[in-house]
């Protein structure tokens, strides 16, 4: 493997299993459209992805729906959903592990970025990144690939060989290739080794253990 002096990392389903309070925040948003949505696997499908994107994919909303139901899933999460959440066991050993051997840590998340430093102060993460890159409230700034251009350029970096995506989903790894990085799927969260192997990623690590030996080249 090579060497990276710089790490970025996904929110929602690598640092923190997060489907609790997503998915009942979805499901408040459906209920005031009329939709009764009770299929697990369908629900967790919008965690990770900009909520636009699943909304569309998922139920063929107008751009106009996804607007409001943006506006009725935060009606939920800001006050429940966003700690209806907890962090992945062994996470917070990695992220030690790697800020001691002087990595720097990024966060680059889907999630508007008030909420996911809320989220990392809350859990006593917040000394490991030395910044918390996220989408804006108002949907401009959503994409992966966009969130990973601005933390970017918020940091200063310009030797892309140096940095490494991680994430659990395809979105995590498209976005890294978009801006010319390389990328770790991790398997702990909530896309397969199959959608992570088909999006390009150019690692695979089974646990937060996993992530720190191979960025640390343990043995």
């Amino acid at each position: 493997m090579k060497q990276y002096d710089v790490i970025f990392f996904d929110l929602d389903g690598t640092i923190t299993e997060s489907a609790p309070g997503i998915t009942n925040s979805v499901r408040h948003a459906l209920r005031k459209f009329g939709i009764m949505e009770d299929d697990q696997e369908v629900l967790n499908k919008f965690v990770g992805p900009p909520l636009s994107e699943t909304f569309t994919e998922k139920y063929g909303f107008t751009e106009e729906q996804c607007m409001q139901g943006v506006v009725w899933f935060r009606e939920y999460y800001e006050v429940k959903g966003i700690f209806e959440n907890s962090v992945y066991d062994g996470i917070e050993e990695m992220l030690k592990r790697l800020h001691d051997a002087g990595k720097r840590i990024v966060m680059a998340t889907s999630k508007p970025e008030p909420m996911a430093v809320k989220i990392v102060e809350h859990f006593g993460l917040a000394e490991f990144f030395e910044r918390v890159a996220g989408s804006t409230m108002d949907e401009t700034r959503t994409a992966k690939a966009d969130v990973i251009a601005y933390a970017l350029e918020e940091c200063g970096i310009t030797d892309k060989s140096q940095v490494l995506m991680v994430g659990d989903r395809r979105h995590d790894i498209a976005g890294a290739k978009k801006n010319g990085l390389d990328s770790m799927g991790v398997l702990y969260g909530y896309g397969g080794r199959q959608e992570l192997e088909d999006a390009g990623a150019d690692y695979i690590a089974e646990t937060p253990q996993a992530v720190a030996d191979q960025i640390l080249q343990c043995k």
